[in-house]
C-alpha cells in the first residue's frame, strides 16, 4: 500500500461528499424520473500513477470494469422500478442482490479511483491533522496500521475489499474486510479503500497480490 498515491485527508472528505449524494438519488426507487449512473471521469491521467500502478491497469479497470458496474446497475435500477410500480414487490427483491453487487461495484470504485493521485495533485504525503492523530491513537503509528491492513487485505479469500472505517457512533477507526462488491453502509463511514480483486493488479503483479 503506497502512501505516493493517497490523496490528502481533505480530498477524501471530498470525495465522500461527492459521493454520498449520488448514492442516495441513485438508489431511490420512490422517485417520478430515474437518475442513471455514469462513469466518473479521473481526476489525472491513466499513467499518472505508475510505477505503483500501470497505465494499462488503471485504464482497463476503468473503462472496461467500472462501467460495466455502471452499466449493470443502470439495468437493474430499471428493473426494480419497473417491479415496484406494477406491485410485484417478489420481483423487487430477487434483485436485490444483483442491485448491491453492481451499485455497490460503482460506489467502491467511484470512492477507489478518488483515493488516489499523482504527486503533483496531492499525492505522496501520509495522512495529517485529525485522521492522522487518529490513526496513531487507534494503531500506534501509520506504519503499523498499514501493516494490519495489508494482513486484511491478505486474508481475504477470493473478491472483495479492505477499507479503513470510521464508526459512525463513537468515531473509532477500523480496518473492515467486504466480499464482492459489498459497500461499506450504515454504522461506517468508508475512509480508504482498496481492491482485493485481481484485475486491480494482475496484469502488473501477477499471483503477488501483498
Amino acid at each position: 500500500m503506497s502512501t505516493s498515491m493517497l490523496r490528502s485527508t481533505t480530498a477524501l472528505r471530498t470525495a465522500l461528499r461527492t459521493a454520498a449524494p449520488q448514492a442516495t438519488k441513485a438508489f431511490s426507487t420512490t422517485a417520478p424520473t430515474r437518475a442513471l449512473a455514469t462513469l466518473p471521469d479521473l481526476a489525472y491521467d491513466y499513467g499518472a500513477l505508475e510505477p505503483a500502478i500501470s497505465g494499462r491497469i488503471m485504464e482497463l479497470h476503468h473503462t472496461k470494469h467500472h462501467q460495466t458496474y455502471v452499466t449493470n446497475y443502470n439495468t437493474i435500477q430499471s428493473q426494480v422500478t419497473d417491479a415496484l410500480s406494477t406491485g410485484d414487490t417478489a420481483a423487487a427483491i430477487a434483485l436485490q442482490p444483483a442491485l448491491t453487487f453492481h451499485g455497490g461495484g460503482n460506489l467502491n470504485h467511484t470512492l477507489f479511483f478518488e483515493n488516489l493521485a499523482p504527486k503533483n495533485q496531492g499525492g505522496g504525503q501520509p495522512p495529517s491533522g485529525p485522521l492522522a492523530k487518529s490513526i496513531e491513537t487507534h494503531y500506534g503509528s501509520f506504519e503499523k496500521m498499514k501493516t494490519q491492513f495489508v494482513a486484511a487485505l491478505a486474508g481475504i479469500q477470493g473478491s472483495g475489499w479492505a477499507w479503513l472505517v470510521q464508526d459512525n457512533e463513537t468515531g473509532a477507526l477500523g480496518i473492515r474486510q467486504y466480499a464482492n462488491q459489498d459497500p461499506v453502509v450504515g454504522k461506517f463511514t468508508p475512509l480508504m479503500g482498496i481492491d482485493a480483486w485481481e484485475h486491480a493488479y494482475y496484469l502488473q503483479y501477477e499471483n503477488r497480490k501483498a
